[in-house]
């Protein structure tokens, strides 16, 4: 089959599929979206992804990788395949395929977000994450900055250098922002969290100094960690009451002896201010997690926890208590061994996440049969609710109880470009070429290995993305929220009612926590590093692993408390799918410079080079018209003081970009005068 009869395929099955579903009026099922995810994974990777491994690439399993020229323990390490693929999985999913996806999909609507998942995949994301392993084990294990070092220009190092810094500040960020707003008002998941860590610790020293059994070391650890999360939700009750309108409302009591006491750890933290905000802050998406929580009050009344009458989110006192409790956690994953935490933790992490795919995608396979054989019940339980699709520009402006609009200028949310660094996982991301280049290729332990490993990964992570759609959409909401609603009616099916809602619920908070916590604290260990290389030298006390570590958490912990928590996550997502943009341009340069076609590299890089280029204009005027034009949240210190500094930068990681994209024009045309210059010698010969 011809290469371009192939793209074309690839094409047309998601986009017939989704328009079948549009123009005939069907209510979409997330069954459909399971046989879809399943059918398109299988054809990209046997049908075009084997094909460039073969045709372009051409790995060698006689030729000595990395891992085994410079085996050394520590970085250099030749891994099995299998453990290798469950490492690199687990490393590079986190919360991009899953808040991402919920937000685009209440922006835009399932199908836009559908198509880009896919043929995101299909065509850019296994490219990003498989060729830049390939590019650092055919350059020694060599980083994305040495390379570019010598391809491009000896500047792009340092430029890269900063670009990297700051991105990885956006997403540690990000990360944090969106798991302490779920923290906070669920005390159901911190005792997980906190025997995930004791297991990580326990794990490693079972393995790596106690030689225990592999297997039974991963069974006990698995059990015990998912049996915290089931205890941590004991004692939930679900409690009927009333609106202030006086309509009847639910809400949740912790009611059970675990996360009875953290919520009483809560309100203490709560009591240093009177259980009064610090400050306040807007989410004009509503995909906060706090925006869903509620309380019941001593006269029955079912409030919100977090808004005030305006609408803005209530910054506690406890949402900071949480957030430095992910920061110790982290801070383990940092400065410990990667033997002693990291690794063991991320491990017990992949058997969470892969069981949460594996039994949520069954979940809803097995209702739709049921609803086939039936039951309107279970068909309606596995039915989208949200829109097919909402707009191509979304517009928000802030509004007192009044209705009196507050912000000078609208948001804008255009479908290009922001849908493409909306989703900033899932489809494709900078972080996976990242770690990729600098973690997994330097395990690899035959060439041959690369693609299962880079490129199986990246499809098994578009399963967590479209799981996340799924769960969006037959719940309805935003947010974290929605996922775990969506995760535990999906539990509840598959256990035939055994795992009541709310239980199901609160063990898809605890595992939505877990995959991205896992990713969380490899961040900041890579934070630590490179602000040790970059700006070690002009004073050496970066060079010290704890005071690396200790200024990237401080720094992270300015940029949570700075302002509207979803532009935070547009500007990760924008340098993501940027620092993505940046990796496939060093593939394509390589390609060039070693006589091999480019163009599967190169016109995903133009696509997204161009598209993430503008998203961070839009992105930074976003912020100017959600906080600075908002007299009512600009007058918080802090909110302003953080939109202004994440404006800053915007500008920057753009100004490094664009440096990087003209130098890289330079060596491009370069090494094209090179092979012109070869070619008049060779035909001399």
């Amino acid at each position: 089959m011809k290469l371009r009869f192939t793209i074309v395929i690839l094409v047309a099955i998601p986009v017939l599929v989704a328009g079948a579903f549009s123009v005939m009026h069907w209510s979409m099922n997330a069954a459909v979206i399971a046989v879809l995810g399943g059918v398109m994974i299988w054809l990209a990777y046997t049908r075009y992804a084997r094909r460039i491994d073969q045709e372009v690439i051409q790995p060698d399993p006689k030729k000595a990788t990395p891992a085994r020229m410079y085996m050394d323990g520590v970085d250099f390490m030749p891994t099995s395949k299998n453990v290798l693929y469950g490492y690199h999985f687990k490393s590079i999913a986190a919360a991009g395929p899953i808040v991402g996806v919920i937000t685009a999909t209440n922006l835009w609507g399932w199908m836009p977000s559908l198509l880009w998942l896919v043929l995101g995949v299909t065509f850019i994301g296994w490219v990003s994450d498989y060729s830049a392993i390939m590019l650092a084990v055919r350059n020694e294990g060599q980083s994305l900055s040495a390379i570019a070092h010598r391809l491009i220009a000896p500047r792009t190092r340092i430029i890269l250098f900063v670009f990297i810094f700051f991105y990885l500040l956006l997403i540690a960020g990000a990360f944090i922002g969106i798991l302490g707003g779920i923290l906070d008002p669920r005390a159901d998941v911190p005792f997980g969290i906190f025997m995930l860590a004791i297991m990580g610790l326990l794990m490693g020293q079972a393995l790596y100094r106690w030689k225990m059994d592999l297997i039974w070391v991963t069974a006990v650890a698995i059990l015990v960690t998912l049996g915290s999360m089931a205890i941590g939700a004991k004692g939930l009750r679900p409690t009927t009451g009333t609106t202030p309108a006086g309509k009847p409302a639910t809400t949740i009591v912790f009611a059970g002896a675990v996360n009875h006491a953290v919520e009483q750890i809560s309100n203490g933290v709560n009591s240093i201010t009177g259980q009064k905000p610090l400050y306040t802050v807007t989410d004009p998406t509503r995909s906060d997690p706090r925006l869903a929580a509620t309380v019941l009050t001593p006269e029955g009344k079912v409030v919100p926890k977090y808004l005030d009458q305006t609408g803005a989110i209530k910054m506690l006192p406890s949402f900071i208590f949480w957030c430095v409790f992910l920061f110790v956690f982290s801070y383990l994953g940092t400065i410990l061994p990667i033997w002693r935490f990291a690794q063991p933790v991320n491990y017990i992490g992949f058997w969470v996440t892969f069981l949460t795919i594996i039994f949520s995608a069954l979940g809803a396979i097995i209702g739709a049969v049921r609803g086939l054989l039936g039951s309107p019940e279970m068909m309606k339980a596995v039915t989208f609710q949200s829109k097919v699709f909402a707009s191509w520009m979304p517009m928000t402006q802030a509004k007192d109880a009044a209705g009196n609009i507050l912000q000078r200028v609208p948001a804008i949310q255009p479908l290009w470009p922001m849908l493409f660094v909306t989703i900033a996982c899932g489809a494709i991301s900078g972080w996976h070429a990242l770690f990729g280049s600098i973690g997994t290729a330097r395990q690899l332990e035959y060439e041959t290995d690369g693609l299962p490993v880079g490129g199986g990964a990246m499809f098994s992570e578009n399963t967590l993305g479209l799981l996340s759609l799924v769960a969006v959409s037959i719940v309805g909401g935003a947010g974290a929220g929605a996922f775990a609603s969506g995760v535990g009616k999906l539990l509840g099916i598959v256990s035939f009612g055994a795992i009541p809602m709310a239980y199901g619920t609160a063990l898809g908070f605890g595992s939505f926590v877990v995959i991205v916590l896992t990713v969380t604290q490899l961040v900041f260990r890579m934070m630590r590093v490179t602000l040790g290389e970059w700006v070690g030298e002009v004073w050496v006390g970066f060079k010290n692993a704890h005071v690396a570590a200790i200024v990237s958490m401080l720094l992270t912990l300015v940029l949570v408390l700075s302002g509207t928590w979803i532009y935070l996550w547009q500007m990760f997502g924008a340098s993501n799918q940027l620092m993505a943009a940046l990796g496939l341009l060093i593939v394509t340069l390589w390609l060039r410079s070693v006589g091999r076609n480019p163009s599967y590299a190169l016109y995903p890089m133009l696509f997204m080079y161009i598209t993430t280029m503008a998203a961070t204009i839009v992105t930074a005027y976003n912020l100017y018209a959600s906080i600075l034009s908002n007299p009512k949240i600009a007058a918080q210190p802090i909110n302003s003081i953080g939109a202004i500094g994440m404006i800053l930068v915007a500008a920057l990681l753009f100004v490094a970009a664009a440096v990087i994209a003209y130098d890289a024009w330079r060596a491009w045309r370069k090494l094209g005068g090179e092979e012109r210059a070869v070619q008049p010698a060779m035909a001399h010969d």
